[in-house]
């Protein structure tokens, strides 16, 4: 890594620590911002990253698709995508 990324990535921490300090002050200094704040954090969960399987999904359907304007045939677009998703499924153990 060059001097300018590192720079960058320092300035990046440095602010965030910054935002971070200014933000307990403030809720501190207020009991209304302690409760804005407590309720603030807790939403970045709402917004859960998809697992990798359903990028997969989404991938295989547009491959299939491009496929299908290729060669010009018809087929039956449900069963395929139902084989796709069992492709990418993790194989389960028999206990």
């Amino acid at each position: 890594m060059d001097l300018v990324t590192i720079a960058l990535i320092s300035v990046l921490i440095l602010l965030f620590i910054w935002f971070l300090v200014r933000a307990v002050k403030w809720a501190k200094s207020m009991p209304k911002g302690a409760y804005l704040v407590m309720m603030l954090f807790p939403l970045i969960s709402l917004f859960p990253i998809p697992p990798p399987v359903f990028k997969n999904v989404a991938k295989a359907k547009q491959e299939q698709r491009k496929r299908k304007e290729q060669a010009g045939g018809e087929g039956d677009e449900e069963e395929e995508i139902e084989l796709i998703k069992a492709k990418s499924r993790p194989n389960k153990k028999a206990d």
